[in-house]
């Protein structure tokens, strides 16, 4: 069975999890934009880290049999930061259509002020201009009211809950996000967010419509494979399988192939890797490795 891992965050990995994704037959990943752990001050660092994103992290997967998607977007968590934050504001119509971004987000809440409401509102605005999917990053503590409540001002933004994929939901709130006829993510994160016995639980109870598995795997404990570890323990315990190729796969393509960046086409009938490649001289290499060429690449290319 083919995956996709719909929010990981490998900008923090490393190229052995690249090379066990692909291993585990994960095909495509989109990784959003998000907080790395240490609140950044100035503007320059969100540009250099969005053009990381759509420049060499793409690159970065490709060399591993990876196709790689990304989200643009301000995180609820530095959108407390209101002078930087409009200056963020600035930057994310240069980015939001470049190739490969395929929704604006993770956006959404953290501690549930004012101003993170206030950017909240400002991006769904930018993701109606340009036509792109929303993913919804709802928060940490007081989950249920943040979820619900970010429904209600997306609803009164006027976008469909067709174009929204509310992501870390739980027992809490996965019913309510289903039943206001929103796309339902899951995160399998290690001692939070949702389990893969959980998960599991839940899809014998719910089905799969609108229901999509990642592993929004980053610097913390977390772990790469959630996906096709959470489709092996629901394939043993009598999920069927087309609701596992539905949370695990076919949800996710749906509901980002709405931005028009994201088709099966790409990763079915990639081409090939040729690890002698370069990104603006750049290798995924180091000296003496041997370069994996597969049959058919290309000439030697510096991109």
């Amino acid at each position: 069975m083919n995956y996709i891992d719909p929010h990981i965050h490998m900008v923090s990995r490393t190229t052995d999890d690249y090379e066990a994704l692909a291993a585990a037959g994960v095909k495509a990943i989109i990784e959003p934009a998000f907080w790395q752990g240490q609140p950044r001050t100035e503007v320059g660092t969100f540009k250099d880290y969005f053009s990381s994103l759509v420049g060499f992290e793409r690159f970065r997967a490709a060399q591993f049999g990876i196709r790689h998607y990304c989200t643009i977007g301000l995180n609820s968590k530095e959108a407390n930061n209101e002078r930087l934050a409009e200056q963020v504001m600035d930057l994310l119509p240069l980015f939001a259509t470049k190739e490969g971004v395929v929704a604006i987000g993770e956006i959404g809440y953290d501690d549930q002020t004012a101003t993170e409401e206030k950017f909240l509102r400002l991006q769904l605005e930018l993701a109606k201009e340009v036509g792109l999917p929303v993913l919804i990053h709802t928060p940490h503590r007081n989950k249920k009211r943040g979820t619900y409540r970010t429904m209600d001002v997306i609803e009164e933004h006027g976008i469909s809950p067709h174009m929204c994929i509310i992501d870390h939901n739980n027992e809490e709130t996965y019913r309510e996000v289903l039943d206001r006829g929103y796309w339902c993510g899951f995160t399998i994160y290690p001692g939070t967010k949702m389990g893969n016995a959980r998960m599991v639980d839940i899809l014998q109870v719910a089905g799969a419509e609108r229901v999509i598995v990642d592993s929004s795997a980053d610097w913390g404990k977390s772990d790469v494979l959630a996906v096709p570890k959470t489709a092996k323990l629901a394939e043993e315990r009598g999920i069927p399988q087309e609701h596992i190729e539905l949370a695990c796969y076919r949800n996710a393509l749906t509901a980002y192939a709405q931005s028009g960046q994201f088709q099966e086409s790409d990763w079915l009938n990639p081409l090939p890797v040729d690890q002698r490649n370069l990104f603006q001289g750049n290798s995924v290499l180091r000296g003496g490795q041997t370069p994996r060429v597969d049959e058919g690449s290309s000439e030697y290319l510096i991109q």
